[in-house]
């Protein structure tokens, strides 16, 4: 989906700093008008570009139309229904990326706010007591002698050691996690010398990743960690990461948070990195545009993935065709009943190829195919680099002459193709190896995605809002199939559903069977879910079919300038700006929307139970296009 308008005010001061190029240029694209039948007023809108594969550079509203064409609706990923039987209507979502706002709600139930710039006084930093980690006893304290001097580059050797010739696989797998949890930016690898088994650490990425190392004394009262609120504006998490990393001139992975926000919008989240102070990360807010980082604090521990209770989002839809009458009946039913909690469309990319179909042909262990999905021409717009760059492979299948053709070869593209320049083309698993881990298990999980959005849709229409003899519900973590009689006491609230893997249980009436058959026809045994390549093996999970929002608000407000900020700020705040007026009256109508979710659940699938929309950008394109010609 689109995001911003011409971007508002900027967040800091842009100086010279030489580690940050980026710009943040708006580009004309997409006007989201969800559903033009109750047509309504309009107003000239420029959206910000979308994300590409490997991309930069502009694309211009007709060249992103042309690409969208070849895209994906919610049918092909299996969204197909919704809960309420109010009536729809339209209205623009993320007009300005600053109508999208999502604020973090940390492990402790308390909603993240960037509200404090200052920096912590030092008898403040004083380090938490804490219950250590499962695995931090199986290091000694020379072996966390060295692996710290390792870790500051203090050590002459390029690695450490451990020999774990006795130990079992458990104990093994403890002090790799031991290794990477308690001295981030190491890596650790098992080698055999000589007969003797060793866990080995190294830093992944060689001296140069850290070419500035902490050179400054580091108090012992004071917590390792210095954890502060990271405020951006249309940057993904990972972006901003990197950003802060080339200013401190550190590798990413020295930072931790507990999960990724959105690009297109202002979010706020915790980040935590390893001894650099609240000084050098308030220095940055100088220089940097779009970002702001504030409410330092030092405490003895990184952020873990998952972590958080959720997320709180503050949405603005404007210009919306709907009566007062509609948006209530709408928005009371998404407060009571809840919406589909489908994977949305962010979840199976934007291009011609869909994420998916590469994850199917990963798990049918057919690497040629997955080669061929990823490298090959494809309908649609596309950068022309990379245009270039899929012509030379289909016509020479010579990866280092494709791979001359890009750029920018961080991109999954360049990835593939220096992977297979590497290690032939008879090598392919290897190859594919070169693509960071999360972008590879992205695949396999897209297609569980569709999967499991297919087999919800069926659960639907087959049986409706209520719980039924076969249905599944967790108890605690461990999945029970529903009797006639234990139906009548749960509600649809507590059914879930699986994602096919190898350790889960299928509801036991016909749509349960359906997973079979689906992953049959895909060329897959639902009974063999374990892959040859470990990584690419599938357990399984569990998901709730119905989520019903908490905290949920709404208001209508007028407005009549469609490019003011409708959201009043964190970043505003601090700022002393004034919080936007309503009038009573105006050209224009917003419904402004505000809600908490659960980690993983999207708030797009919410908002299209409220509008009964399609959500994907080939939609909202061709809408886009319809409306102004």
């Amino acid at each position: 989906m689109a995001d911003s308008e011409p971007v508002p005010a900027q967040v800091g001061e842009k100086r010279t700093c030489p580690e940050d190029k980026e710009e943040d240029t708006p580009s004309k694209k997409l006007r989201v008008d969800e559903d033009n039948k109750n047509g309504g007023p309009t107003h000239p809108v420029e959206e910000e570009e979308a994300e590409g594969e490997a991309g930069d550079g502009e694309e211009d509203g007709e060249t992103f139309a042309n690409m969208m064409k070849h895209g994906l609706t919610e049918l092909d990923v299996g969204i197909l229904k919704y809960v309420s039987n109010h009536e729809g209507f339209s209205g623009i979502l993320k007009e300005r990326y600053s109508d999208f706002v999502v604020h973090e709600i940390n492990k402790q139930g308390k909603t993240v706010h960037l509200d404090d710039l200052s920096i912590p006084a030092e008898a403040e930093s004083v380090p938490e007591v804490e219950e250590p980690p499962t695995e931090s006893d199986v290091l000694t304290e020379e072996q966390k002698k060295q692996l710290g001097e390792l870790q500051l580059f203090r050590n002459k050797e390029e690695n450490v050691s451990i020999e774990v010739a006795d130990d079992t696989k458990e104990k093994r797998t403890l002090v790799h996690k031991a290794i990477k949890t308690q001295f981030p930016g190491l890596e650790t690898k098992t080698e055999e010398k000589e007969g003797r088994k060793f866990i080995v650490a190294y830093h992944a990425a060689g001296k140069k990743a850290l070419a500035a190392p902490r050179k400054h004394f580091w108090p012992k009262n004071r917590g390792s960690f210095c954890h502060f609120v990271l405020y951006k504006e249309n940057k993904d998490t990972m972006d901003a990461i990197n950003v802060l990393s080339k200013f401190l001139r550190l590798r990413p992975n020295m930072f931790s948070y507990m999960g990724t926000k959105d690009k297109r919008a202002i979010t706020v989240q915790e980040i935590a990195v390893l001894k650099i102070t609240a000084e050098r990360l308030a220095h940055l807010n100088k220089c940097l545009m779009n970002l702001k980082l504030g409410n330092f604090c030092y405490k003895n521990h990184p952020l873990k993935l998952g972590e958080l209770q959720g997320n709180h989002f503050t949405v603005v839809i404007r210009n919306i065709s709907g009566t007062d009458e509609q948006v209530q009946q709408a928005v009371t039913s998404l407060k009571q009943t809840g919406f589909i909690n489908y994977y949305g469309m962010q979840r199976f990319g934007t291009t011609a190829v869909p994420t998916q179909q590469v994850g199917r042909a990963i798990l049918r262990n057919d690497w040629n195919e997955v080669v061929d999905l990823i490298l090959k021409p494809r309908p649609g717009a596309e950068k022309e680099f990379l245009v270039r760059c899929r012509e030379e492979w289909a016509k020479t299948q010579d990866p280092e002459a494709a791979l001359k053709k890009l750029p920018n070869k961080r991109c999954v593209e360049g990835q593939l193709l220096r992977g297979l320049s590497m290690y032939g083309k008879k090598n392919i698993v290897t190859a594919f190896g070169l693509i960071p881990r999360n972008n590879r298990l992205m695949y396999i999980h897209s297609y569980q995605s569709v999967v499991w959005n297919t087999m919800v849709s069926r659960r639907i229409e087959a049986f409706g809002l209520k719980a039924v003899e076969g249905d599944l519900v967790l108890r605690g973590t461990t999945a029970y199939v529903l009797s006639a009689e234990e139906a009548e006491s749960h509600s649809i609230h507590d059914i879930v559903m699986p994602l096919p893997g190898f350790d889960v249980i299928y509801p036991s009436h016909h749509v349960g069977k359906g997973y079979g058959e689906l992953l049959t026809a895909d060329g897959l045994d639902i009974n063999n879910m374990r892959h040859k390549v470990k990584d690419y093996s599938l357990a399984g999970a569990y998901r709730r079919i119905i989520i019903r929002p908490s905290d949920v608000s709404w208001e209508v407000n007028q407005y009549d300038d469609p490019r003011i900020s409708l959201v009043h700020s964190d970043f505003e705040k601090l700022e002393n700006k004034p919080a936007p007026i309503f009038h009573t009256e105006g050209k224009y109508r917003a419904l402004r929307l505000e809600f908490s979710l659960p980690p993983s659940t999207y708030a797009t699938m919410a908002i299209r139970e409220v509008l009964k929309l399609d959500t994907s950008i080939k939609k909202q394109t061709q809408l886009n296009t319809t409306w102004f010609n």
